[in-house]
């Protein structure tokens, strides 16, 4: 028998980003404003050629620029 969540076709990080995000709105106002600025996340990223680090830039946004290129095509 499988977890409810593998049943569901759900990965366990995901399982786990929507029982927080319930819980988290399921709080009160004041508890639940600083409950969803702790489950904000900013992930960066950076390409490295020729032993060099390039510049930084933000995961959703490298996204939504690849998106729109692809869109292009």
């Amino acid at each position: 028998m499988s977890a409810p969540w593998k049943a569901a076709g759900l990965t366990y990080n995901r399982y786990l980003a929507v029982a927080a995000r319930t819980v988290r709105r399921s709080l009160k106002d004041g508890p639940r404003l600083a409950a969803e600025r702790r489950g904000v996340t900013d992930l960066k990223f950076a390409k490295w050629e020729n032993g060099k680090q390039g510049e930084p830039k933000q995961v959703g946004a490298a996204n939504a620029e690849a998106f729109a290129a692809q869109a292009e095509k």
